[in-house]
């Protein structure tokens, strides 16, 4: 007996549930768990479901296919650890709140490296056994650079997603085409009403009343990929911009870590530059 996940998206039409419901009936196969929703404007249908027994995953396949509407788009997902690759710079707070929780279980990854521009987060990060890599920038063009990187990356096999845990470089193009929908970003949520160096210096002199940070997908527009998730304090004329600063950070651990968990989960859907999560 073994879970699997279905996910599926599709033009949306009558009778979908039931038609999955029953193909599910049909193999043998119980439903733990299922949710759906239908973008109405946009007429697309979606589904993840939870399931379990025995499975033949092309048959399954094949059956969903021949009753759901053309172009489909249809995953059986068995559930796995996956293997994730983090990159930083210089700021130890996102980085190092992962590996804490790596190390205490709560992840479904293996964190198989971590890269770097800098190598001032070695220490920290060797501490957790994991391997760490120092790819200089000083001396070397940003297409030699990535390219660099991605000869590590090819090294690791398959990875299933890049988490960029403050790593502060803006990413060609061609980078993030090779991991279409696969790097995850965080930064505040100021942007792009503070953008430069200390944006939380900038929020204090504007007298901003609440802070927050975004975790989205990266796409070839700066900090415009599709938004993961998004969390917000409230702050007030008592905290100066090292205080919003420092909760800020949290607030960026805490975001980035549900992101993490909801892509290492299968649950997110990328939709015309937004997501569906159930």
């Amino acid at each position: 007996m073994r879970n699997y996940r279905v996910l599926i998206d599709c033009k949306d039409e009558k009778g979908l549930v039931f038609k999955v419901s029953k193909i599910f009936f049909e193999n043998s196969l119980n439903i733990e768990k299922n949710d759906e929703f239908v973008d109405k404007t946009n007429g697309k249908f979606f589904m993840r479901s939870e399931v379990s027994g025995k499975i033949d995953k092309n048959l399954l396949e094949n059956s969903l296919k021949e009753a759901l509407p053309a172009e489909a788009n249809i995953k059986v997902i068995e559930p796995r650890r996956k293997k994730i690759v983090l990159m930083a710079t210089k700021e130890s707070h996102v980085l190092g709140d992962i590996l804490i929780r790596h190390y205490d279980g709560e992840l479904e990854a293996d964190i198989v490296a971590v890269i770097s521009n800098y190598d001032i987060l070695r220490p920290l990060v060797e501490k957790f056994g994991i391997d760490y890599f120092h790819v200089p920038v000083e001396t070397l063009q940003r297409s030699e650079h990535e390219e660099k990187i991605l000869a590590l990356l090819e090294m690791f096999e398959k990875i299933d997603y890049i988490v960029l845990a403050k790593y502060m470089r803006i990413l060609t193009p061609d980078f993030v085409q090779k991991y279409e929908n696969k790097i995850i970003n965080i930064h505040h949520s100021f942007l792009p009403a503070f953008i430069g160096a200390n944006p939380y210096k900038q929020a204090y002199d504007r007298g901003v009343k609440i802070i927050g940070a975004t975790a989205h997908f990266v796409n070839n527009n700066l900090d415009e990929g599709p938004i993961i998730a998004q969390d917000v304090i409230h702050v007030d004329h008592t905290y100066s911009w090292q205080d919003m600063r420092n909760a800020g950070r949290d607030v960026e651990k805490v975001v980035l870590a549900k992101a993490l968990k909801l892509a290492l989960e299968d649950r997110i859907f990328v939709y015309a530059n937004k997501t569906v999560i159930f």
